[in-house]
């Protein structure tokens, strides 16, 4: 069976967030805001388990609603995250300091699940198929997925954002917990799954996963010396000039929207200051 994802168009645009099928694996849903689309996409079959990369509102925002709607539904989840699916309300108040007024436009309600539902992981499972590894570096709390039968990872954001087959791609880098360490070092485990294809959210399924994850390694040596030697404002500034140069108008904006220029530099930033020698 090979996976299928599902284009939720978030805030009504194109390309921005891929929502992952595999039968009755829901693989990163996306936000409450875009359930409906999951929903049709579904086509009447009730999922069994929802799969969470990481617990980010833009993958993970709408598992309370669908374990509402499905009682039984599974949810996967890093141990890290687990507590804050059971209650939410340490990530909802981060998530307003970035996003404030316009959290319910973005994301939608966002309601707890629970503790019964949840099965908790900690990245070395082999389970119903699939094969789970920690993958920190976008987030302490991030996992991959290989779905063997299919050879697909699912990979979240610790693969980047690229939103087209040629296009650029850039590593996703909001605060609080990025790790330029740890993440070079989860794209050496997924490189040694030689996957059929990279399966990630922001945006669609790549198969030159070798030639991606090189560009997503010279992009993070890129970004994060350019986050050491610049404020917020340049640096923001400088990702919306590369962007411009390196995207068309409807890529571009895809990217701009799945991750805002101005919030990718605190990530960084707090990484080269808890850095020894930085």
């Amino acid at each position: 069976m090979r996976p299928t994802a599902t284009d939720v168009h978030w805030l009504g645009r194109a390309g921005v967030i891929s929502a992952w099928r595999l039968g009755a694996t829901l693989i990163d849903p996306g936000p409450t805001s875009t359930l409906d689309a999951v929903l049709d996409a579904l086509d009447g079959e009730e999922p069994r388990r929802v799969l969470l990369t990481h617990i980010h509102l833009d993958h993970a925002g709408s598992t309370g609603s669908l374990v509402r709607r499905f009682p039984g539904l599974e949810v996967w989840v890093h141990e890290r995250g687990a507590r804050h699916l059971v209650d939410p309300a340490r990530l909802l108040a981060s998530a307003r300091r970035l996003w404030g007024d316009d959290m319910h436009r973005l994301w939608g309600e966002i309601l707890p699940v629970p503790q019964g539902n949840l099965r908790v992981l900690y990245g070395s499972e082999l389970r119903d198929g699939f094969r789970v590894a920690a993958t920190p570096g976008h987030a302490s709390h991030h996992v991959a997925y290989l779905h063997e039968d299919s050879g697909y990872a699912f990979v979240g954001d610790v693969a980047g954002v690229r939103v087209s087959a040629g296009g650029m791609i850039l590593p996703p880098t909001p605060p609080p917990d990025v790790d330029l360490d740890a993440w070079r070092a989860s794209l050496a485990v997924v490189g040694g799954w030689s996957p059929t294809a990279l399966a990630i959210a922001h945006f669609g399924e790549h198969r030159d996963h070798e030639a991606h994850l090189d560009r997503l390694r010279e992009g993070l040596e890129r970004w994060g010396e350019l986050a050491r030697r610049t404020d917020a404002e340049a640096y923001a500034a400088a990702l919306r000039a590369a962007i411009a140069a390196g995207a068309d108008a409807r890529d571009g904006g895809a990217i701009v929207q799945a991750m805002p220029p101005e919030q990718q530099w605190g990530g960084l930033d707090r990484w080269w200051l808890r850095s020894p020698g930085a």
